[in-house]
């Protein structure tokens, strides 16, 4: 007896989403002060030249923007990367690409809530940093499964907060550099302390990717995208833009404003979490340590948030499309939200962040892994726009759709290169356990 249509459950997500809604979600994901929580990572492998691995990881994540937007264009899909490799280069390279992407957005809320916790850790040391980490986690994931609106509206004020704080930091931060000296050179931002090293900036650089990774995430909500796709495209890269200009601002003033040698850092990092909470401490003074520290803690839960919002989206389009278990792509009918995708992306995340809470080198080490998943996906993802452009489409116009991608992906594959071992060896791991899967039966259209 075969079951009525009306009795299966949803496979659609609903169009509640505006321009305004999707830049909020890109922005949050983001976070206006996001290079806050890896400051003293970036400083220990750049040798301090952290504004300059912005400038780079900046120019890195122009060329990726612009070919998530070339691509939305024609797949306003809730699968990202997952749905244009699918198109753009066949079914099985599609599943390896959101295989990959999905080590990402599985793993990068973990960041946030790691980052969030070392916050909150900071004002209230009593409480253990993994206790604040898992009550972010429980907070954001309730907000996630009442529905994709009023989580935007919650977000909306969240990252207003963030912009203010951030505004009341450059204020104050230009102030101490007028009325006093700042602990190190005016160019060093940009050259460093000592001899300037490329391949140092590089390493960081893929680190300093994380920062942005909130932008490509806006694609993964084109399916509930009320208006035309052009305006995704459009949100994708005008949140790159604010983005970018905010972080070498905001790591310019903070690296003219660090007491602590980017040498010490790099021997002690346990100390490398919290570096720009002591810096600005020591420079600015103890109530600007609490205020950015309570905004860091409420803006990358929600930053979390964000994320574990675009993972749900994405288990859901790989278990709609058969790659992954069907039960994902359930939709609640009244939140309209893929409700059991959501959860398992919440248990990954706590899992992975109550992890790296527990050790001295765990946000460094979460960090590197995740850049190594999203990093592959955009190589896949350039790929993807040669591929349904110029071999499936016959278009002509070799310099948008052959030149850019086949840059972004070249630099992409040097940033790549430029990751720890740890990461490296991780992301093979992972690379092979999909490709395993895509042999055996998953990856077979």
């Amino acid at each position: 007896m075969s079951v009525r249509q009306e009795e299966l459950p949803p496979t659609e997500l609903h169009r509640s989403l505006g321009f305004r809604e999707l830049v909020v979600y890109g922005l949050l994901f983001i976070a206006p002060m996001a290079p806050v929580g890896v400051f003293g990572v970036l400083e220990a492998k750049s040798h301090g030249a952290v504004a300059t691995v912005y400038v780079v990881a900046t120019i890195a994540m122009a060329f990726t923007a612009y070919s998530y937007a070339q691509m939305v264009r024609v797949l306003p899909r809730a699968g990202s990367v997952f749905a244009y490799a699918r198109a753009g280069l066949g079914p099985r390279t599609g599943f390896v690409a959101g295989w990959m992407a999905l080590l990402d957005y599985l793993l990068i809320p973990a960041v946030a809530y790691v980052f969030s916790g070392i916050a909150l850790h900071s004002l209230i040391p009593q409480v253990g940093q993994w206790v604040w980490t898992s009550i972010a986690v429980v907070v954001t994931t309730a907000l996630n499964l009442v529905g994709v609106r009023v989580a935007a509206r919650v977000g909306m004020l969240v990252l207003v907060m963030e912009i203010v704080v951030l505004a009341v930091f450059v204020a104050a931060a230009i102030h101490a550099l007028a009325t006093g000296a700042p602990h190190r050179p005016w160019g060093s931002p940009f050259g460093g302390q000592g001899a300037f090293s490329m391949a140092a900036v590089m390493s960081a650089v893929s680190v300093a990717v994380l920062s942005f990774l909130g932008f490509d995430a806006i694609a993964a909500f084109a399916e509930e995208h009320e208006g035309p796709s052009e305006r995704v495209a459009r949100a994708v890269l005008f949140c790159l833009v604010v983005a970018g200009v905010l972080f070498v601002a905001q790591t310019y003033l903070a690296g003219l404003l660090e007491p602590q040698s980017a040498a010490y850092l790099q021997a002690h990092p346990e100390a490398q979490g919290a570096a720009f909470y002591q810096m600005v401490e020591v420079s600015i003074g103890h109530w600007l340590h609490v205020l950015v520290a309570a905004s860091k803690a409420i803006g990358a839960a929600f930053a979390a948030l964000a994320g574990q919002a675009a993972a749900g989206r994405l288990l859901f389009a790989m278990g709609r499309d058969g790659r992954l278990p069907r039960v994902l792509s359930r939709v609640d009918t009244t939140s309209g939200v893929p409700r059991i995708a959501l959860g398992v992306a919440a248990v990954i995340t706590l899992a992975a962040a109550v992890w790296s809470s527990s050790r001295s080198d765990g946000l460094d080490q979460l960090t590197s892994v995740v850049n190594v998943g999203a990093l592959t996906a955009f190589v896949l993802l350039h790929a993807s726009v040669v591929g349904w452009y110029l071999a499936r489409r016959h278009s002509r116009n070799w310099l948008k759709y052959g030149l850019c991608p086949t840059i972004g992906a070249a630099i992409i594959v040097w940033v790549l290169v430029s990751a720890t071992h740890t990461a490296q060896i991780v992301g093979a791991v992972w690379l092979a356990v999909g490709l395993i899967v895509v042999l055996t039966e998953l990856g077979t259209p």
